[in-house]
């Protein structure tokens, strides 16, 4: 992957990355902050805030006439808000990215987050918390977040509790969006049919009046665990939705490599050692995956599973015995060969789309303040050995460390306590 990376003069970085063959560019700016530099008392901001950027500057004052203007050209763009970044981005015809430059630019810069829309958009944004907590995997994946870190914003709701969404001040977004929608926090990557120079030029154009200041820091995520712990989650469901897994490692840690080829071999695909015992030999679940998440100071590896609600149990005993034997037994030199070329296939098909281009390094320039390539990252991973695995497979994979969230109809939590050994 060929690119260019600049600091301007304000503290702004520019990631661009030409790609031929393609007749499409893809425009995203990310900023390093999400619902883990929230305080309780703004807790869902970040994500509400995202809302808002759609809702009119002063040049597209109209509240349709950001998308009306996109979707002229047939674009397709959206924007995203996760625990510790927020991303604003549009892709289209290589002819029209002047457009989408001056769209997305805008609305970062010139949001004007107008009274009467905030008050109109946070009920949309109720909506939004109403629809995913009807949601049993999105209840498992927060009960997960939240066993494990507790109360501090590392278990809190990216959107925020509804009362808190439903208190919150035009004041309130108008300091946040000044104060960490600022140029040092800021990330621009441009990829796709591009000339890099002339995409420089324009965008040093745009941003020349950019908000600076000081960066925001985040409280550290706080751990402690000495037990098994598990969250069941009562609802009436046609299947039990679960997760279990250990505090592992965060994005910044090398042995995170091991712990994702670990996860292609548990629960990389239809042939992983997971889809063949749970699923294919016994018939207890529909979906079951596995695999490490990382942040910048602190990271878990799960098992995620959709599970017959008579059988959840036994489900659960199946995953901690495949657990178990990876751990004691280790991985052969086959599953090691299959699951690195997995990830190099599936890199390189993500590779010829310009969105995971600019996502990618967007999030290396602001997590790790260079580029880092998806070669570079395929690099380490051909890297790993068997012996790696098996060493953060008997650090991590312990029993003090498990916890298990569980969504579905049971009330009585203790006889998934009881299961929780290995």
């Amino acid at each position: 992957m060929q690119y260019q990376f600049h600091t301007l003069d304000s503290g702004l970085r520019l990631v661009t990355i030409p790609m031929e063959g393609t007749r499409a560019v893809t425009v995203l700016v990310m900023v390093g902050t999400g619902s883990k530099y929230e305080t309780k008392d703004i807790n869902g901001i970040s994500h509400f805030l995202e809302h808002m950027m759609f809702k009119g500057t002063a040049k597209r004052s109209g509240e349709l006439d950001i998308a009306r203007e996109l979707e002229s050209i047939g674009a397709q763009f959206n924007a995203f808000t996760s625990q510790e970044y927020t991303g604003y981005y549009a892709k289209a015809s290589a002819e029209k990215t002047d457009i989408i430059m001056d769209v997305i630019f805008d609305i970062f810069l010139n949001s004007r987050l107008d009274e009467a829309e905030i008050q109109k958009e946070r009920h949309v944004v109720v909506e939004e918390i109403n629809m995913v907590n009807d949601d049993p995997r999105h209840i498992v994946s927060l009960n997960f977040e939240k066993l494990l870190y507790g109360d501090q914003p590392a278990g809190w709701p990216i959107t925020g509790p509804k009362g808190t969404v439903l208190g919150l001040k035009r004041d309130q977004f108008v300091k946040y969006f000044n104060t960490h929608y600022i140029a040092g926090n800021t990330v621009v990557a441009i990829a796709g049919n591009i000339k890099p120079e002339e995409i420089k030029e324009k965008v040093t154009d745009y941003f020349s009046n950019i908000r600076e200041g000081e960066l925001f820091t985040k409280e550290k995520v706080v751990e402690s665990q000495t037990v098994p712990q598990a969250d069941i989650f009562y609802k009436e469901t046609d299947q039990s939705h679960l997760i279990l897994g250990f505090r592992a490692v965060s994005m910044h840690d090398e042995r995170r490599y091991p712990l994702a080829v670990l996860g292609s071999i548990l629960g990389g695909g239809m042939s992983s050692r997971l889809f063949s015992e749970v699923r294919e030999k016994r018939g207890l679940a529909y979906y079951v995956s596995a695999g490490n998440s990382t942040s910048t100071d602190c990271g878990y590896f799960a098992v995620e599973a959709g599970v017959n609600n008579t059988k959840a149990q036994d489900a659960i005993k199946v995953i901690l015995e495949q657990i178990k034997k990876v751990r004691d037994e280790g991985v052969t030199e086959l599953e090691l060969k299959q699951a690195i070329d997995q990830t190099v296939g599936h890199t390189d098909l993500a590779m010829e789309s310009s969105n995971f281009l600019a996502q990618i390094c967007a999030n290396s320039v602001l997590f790790e303040g260079k580029v880092l390539t998806p070669e570079a990252e395929l690099a380490k991973i051909k890297a790993v050995t068997r012996e790696a695995i098996a060493i953060v497979a008997k650090e991590f994979l312990k029993e003090e460390g498990l916890n298990l969230a569980l969504v579905g109809p049971f009330k009585d939590s203790e006889p998934f306590k009881k299961l929780l050994t290995l």
